[in-house]
């Protein structure tokens, strides 16, 4: 079985139903409409280092297990595993809601993130198509864009990415935290191969876009193994700079973590877990600001030493490069013809008015 079949209970919720074993069946796809009336967030956490995202989707198909997005499932009266990964909540209305944010007078062309929480360009983008009309949006007001993604499903959209960087600014990760194809698929299910997203990333390089290769999340007992030849893979693919994030698992994702680490990868799984827990204080998580994101302790310290002394020796920028210059490129569309509205006191027309709410209230 590819896909996990570990749901743990809902903090919030008093009443859940724990099938026995043999007798749950696996959970079918079941797409949900958004109803948000924004789509910009904005980040209040020092840990990141940009400020506004889009996620087109919550949920996400991938069904990593060290998603840290999966307790967000939680605030929708469902669980942070299948549920998370088979529920899949759809915002249809994403790109009108991005052109009304861009329209409000208070929004100055800020780098715009897809996505801070869930894969923007994950299976269902396929289908509903909802990231490549946000990034039309962008190009039409010229807005820089960065994405992270670990699906090669963003070819599809090289021509559109090229135009773009060229009339704006665009930064690409690629994120492959595992080289091993089998430990991969253990942790990472529904996730193209990592040979496969190398040559996404080294397709996204030719066409002339910058692509970073993401170690995210940096996952203790599995991520150090070929980490050279990952990195060196890259370097040759076209990546431009390696960055990396240490392993966090909020809430119940530890659990869901580790039920997957013990039921597809038993050998080492005691292994994993010891040097998850030898970074984290004797603990599987640690929510702090500062130590969240690059974990505490000897063996944090070693491992990500020995991330950036490989990026460095392959000739890569290292975990935290400066970031890049923001080109200021950002404008409204001028509009060549008049739309249908109410008349001007010089008996022009005028738009007619948006409804719902701008960026400014986000």
């Amino acid at each position: 079985m590819s896909r996990l079949s570990h749901n743990p209970q809902n903090q919030f919720t008093a009443l859940w139903i724990e099938p026995e074993p043999g007798e749950g069946s696996q959970p079918r796809l079941r797409i949900l409409d958004d109803a948000s009336r924004s789509i910009l967030s904005r980040n209040e956490s020092p840990d990141i280092p940009f400020e506004f995202s889009i996620n087109p989707y919550r949920g996400c198909f991938h069904g990593c297990a060290y998603c840290y997005a999966r307790p967000t499932h939680e605030f929708l009266e469902m669980s942070a595993g299948t549920d998370f990964e088979r529920n899949i909540v759809v915002k249809r209305s994403a790109p009108a809601l991005l052109r009304e944010a861009f329209e409000d007078p208070s929004w100055r062309g800020d780098l715009v993130v897809f996505s801070g929480v869930t894969d923007c360009y994950q299976p269902l983008e396929a289908r509903f198509q909802i990231t490549r009309r946000c990034l039309e949006v962008c190009l039409e007001y010229r807005n820089p864009v960065g994405i992270i993604t670990k699906s090669t499903l963003i070819e599809r959209d090289v021509d559109l990415l090229v135009a773009l960087h060229t009339q704006a600014q665009v930064d690409i990760s690629i994120s492959i935290p595992i080289f091993d194809p089998d430990k991969a698929r253990a942790l990472e299910p529904q996730v193209p191969t990592p040979a496969r997203r190398l040559r996404a990333l080294e397709r996204l390089a030719a066409a002339g876009l910058p692509v970073a290769i993401n170690v995210a999340p940096f996952v203790p007992g599995i991520s150090e193994d070929g980490l050279r030849e990952l990195l060196t893979a890259a370097r040759d693919a076209g990546a431009y700079r390696a960055n990396t994030i240490f392993l966090r698992l909020p809430g119940p994702v530890a659990e869901v973590f580790e039920h997957q680490v013990r039921t597809r990868l038993p050998l080492t799984a005691e292994k994993i877990l010891s040097k998850v827990r030898a970074a984290r204080g004797g603990r599987m998580n640690d929510p702090r600001f500062g130590s969240r994101m690059t974990g505490d302790g000897p063996y944090a310290v070693a491992a990500l030493k020995t991330f950036e002394s490989i990026a460095r020796d392959v000739g890569l920028a290292g975990p935290q490069p400066e970031p890049r210059p923001l080109r200021k490129t950002f404008r409204r569309p001028s509009r060549s013809a008049p739309a249908k509205g109410q008349l001007d006191l010089f008996g022009s027309t005028s738009s007619p008015a948006r409804p719902g709410r701008s960026a400014g209230r986000i």
